[in-house]
């Protein structure tokens, strides 16, 4: 069967382990869309060298897809002629995620959508398939990979997700166009079961995982997940991620992840100070997903922070229930106070004006 596929330049940064931001939504005072900051924040990810963006997700609010603010539609039309417009002036590649989520005939048309507006690859919820046997939600995978690459994503309980055993995963790898998978169960446990059925399967070179686990980040991206089977010892590694916590502060993220990487690829001894800087990525993400409330404000967390830096106007969400917890704001204070090296409030001062600057565009409609 002939597939879309990801362009290989595309497939070797995802492959090698990038920065993906998943992003958030910018709006005005009214709670509308803001269309200028939006492409201010794809012009941010860019210049701060992350290797792709995923829109349409958690962090983005999947409230967009309700039809009150069909935002759905023209939010994509903006990522992907911004994205477009930002590799053609500056050739590299840059990987362009669309969420993809609801029981068939909802994934399905947003599948196309997403296709027809030329992303690589779409990031598939299985949230909404709480009562599917685990047949069934393989067969839902393997609908929508016919479609487009799909990025398989583990999600944690707390925000919607369900428990995705290791048997649903190796089921999972037997699909083709499977180009990744997005481990964000918030569970060590869980993460293992991921990175086990992926060295069953085989596929460890051409499936890399992603970590979404906000709580554990930098130890995910070091451990070596080692499995003795059949054909020998199999070495699985988190790559990269796909990250609400990496739409903030991104140009760090991306410091941070080639430090990474450089450890990783010299085989030395891991350096005292990452597990330091674990646990202050650790406690700077419970502050900004706001953990003590079981993520309530997670998203106005993700929000604050770029309004802070001047990279979205107000903090709002589409719906005013959501909003920073009482403490929230003052604990992003101290992060930043106690942890500078996090913060890239310099290199945003010094590019905002730029990414500001309106520039010839398409209006999009629903």
């Amino acid at each position: 069967m002939s597939f879309q596929r990801m362009n290989q330049a595309k497939q070797n940064l995802l492959n090698h382990g990038t920065v993906i931001p998943a992003t958030p939504l910018a709006l005005d005072e009214n709670r509308n869309l803001n269309e200028k900051y939006q492409r201010a924040l794809y012009r941010y990810y860019f210049a701060a060298k992350a290797g792709g963006v995923a829109v349409g997700v958690h962090s983005t609010q999947f409230e967009i897809r309700e039809p009150g603010f069909g935002l759905f539609k023209p939010l994509l039309t903006i990522a992907s002629q911004t994205i477009d417009q930002l590799t053609a002036e500056n050739a590299r590649p840059f990987i362009k995620i669309g969420g993809v989520c609801g029981k068939l005939n909802q994934a399905v048309r947003e599948a196309q959508l997403v296709a027809s507006l030329g992303y690589d690859a779409a990031l598939l919820s299985l949230s909404d398939l709480k009562d599917e046997s685990e047949e069934q939600l393989v067969a839902h995978c393997r609908e929508i990979s016919q479609i487009l690459p799909i990025i398989g994503f583990y999600l944690q309980t707390a925000v919607g997700g369900r428990i995705l055993p290791y048997s649903f995963w190796r089921k999972f790898l037997e699909i083709e166009n499977v180009v990744a998978i997005k481990v964000a169960p918030f569970d060590r446990y869980k993460t293992v079961d991921v990175a086990r059925a992926v060295a069953m399967s085989g596929r460890e070179k051409e499936v890399p995982l992603y970590t979404g686990n906000d709580d554990n980040i930098i130890l995910d991206l070091l451990t070596p997940y080692v499995f003795k089977i059949d054909r020998g010892q199999v070495t699985v590694r988190i790559k990269g991620g796909i990250l609400g916590q990496w739409a903030i502060w991104t140009k760090k993220a991306v410091e941070i992840l080639n430090e990474i990487h450089a450890i990783v690829e010299s085989g030395r001894a891991v350096p005292f100070d990452m597990f330091q800087k674990n646990s202050a990525l650790t406690d700077a993400s419970a502050v900004v997903f706001d953990a003590a409330n079981n993520f309530a404000g997670c998203i106005p967390g993700i929000n604050e922070v770029l309004r802070r830096q001047g990279l979205m106007t107000h903090s709002h969400c589409l719906h005013p229930v959501r909003r920073l917890s009482p403490g929230q704001a003052e604990g992003l204070d101290r992060i930043n106070r106690e942890y500078p090296w996090l913060i890239d409030d310099v290199f945003v001062k010094a590019h905002l004006n730029e990414w500001l600057l309106e520039k010839t565009e398409v209006a999009v409609t629903e």
